[in-house]
């Protein structure tokens, strides 16, 4: 059988989420790197593949998948359902209820911090501290809502590891490496606990390891 294909890079927080998900499940694959300074996701073939011009995209057979989190699903599905608890009418609907709290909450407080503290210095841009400030605020309300439900919770959607905690590690790796606003998430004990057993996962520092906090500009490397 042909190992399943990804195409995009790995610096990419979408991409990293359908990788730790493939590790996860010890996927047979393989990246089609793709370089984002060249377009090549603009080209005609690779929008032949995604519409949509955006990374990740996935290949399994004839199957053609893009969207990173209905990706993670596709490839939990197939090869590690008992991430999606999907057996458990209940359990999966709380596994569904906190991978949208990521979606919808916290990713989106998280990307400004994360393009105004790392990417804008390395693309020339200024740093907007008045939306860093603004998000840091939101970031802080948001997490005593986590802490609260990991002090009560070992994971996200129960007392079973998930795929709420593999669509959190991308942007939450990001923000870890800012600098000044890592230490923020210290006053929430549980929540850190938590970060710090995601992080010990084999799956998570093999993704890591392609993951440099400078989102590869500081190495020369444009995602």
């Amino acid at each position: 059988m042909a190992p399943i294909k990804v195409y995009g890079w790995a610096v990419s927080p979408w991409m990293s989420r359908t990788l730790v998900c493939l590790e996860e499940a010890n996927a047979e694959y393989e990246i089609v790197p793709m370089s984002r300074s060249g377009g090549d996701h603009l080209l005609p073939d690779y929008l032949a593949i995604n519409p949509f011009g955006q990374i990740p995209a996935l290949q399994d057979g004839d199957l053609t998948l893009y969207q990173s989190r209905a990706i993670a699903r596709y490839i939990l599905r197939k090869l590690k359902p008992e991430f999606l608890r999907e057996g458990n009418l209940r359990e999966s609907a709380m596994v569904d209820a906190w991978v949208d709290v990521q979606a919808h909450k916290l990713e989106p407080i998280l990307l400004p911090i994360v393009v105004n503290c790392i990417i804008n210095q390395f693309v020339g841009r200024d740093r907007d501290q008045d939306v860093v400030d603004e998000n840091i605020e939101k970031l802080k309300k948001l997490l005593e809502v986590y802490e609260a439900r990991l002090s009560t919770s070992k994971y996200l959607a129960g007392d079973f590891l998930s795929f709420a905690e593999f669509t959190h590690f991308a942007f939450m790796r990001y923000f870890m490496a800012t600098e000044y606003y890592a230490d923020v998430v210290d006053a929430y004990p549980h929540f850190k606990a938590w970060w710090e057993a995601l992080l010990s996962r084999p799956s998570v520092k093999k993704v890591m390891a392609g993951m440099p906090p400078d989102f590869g500009f500081g190495s020369g490397k444009i995602p």
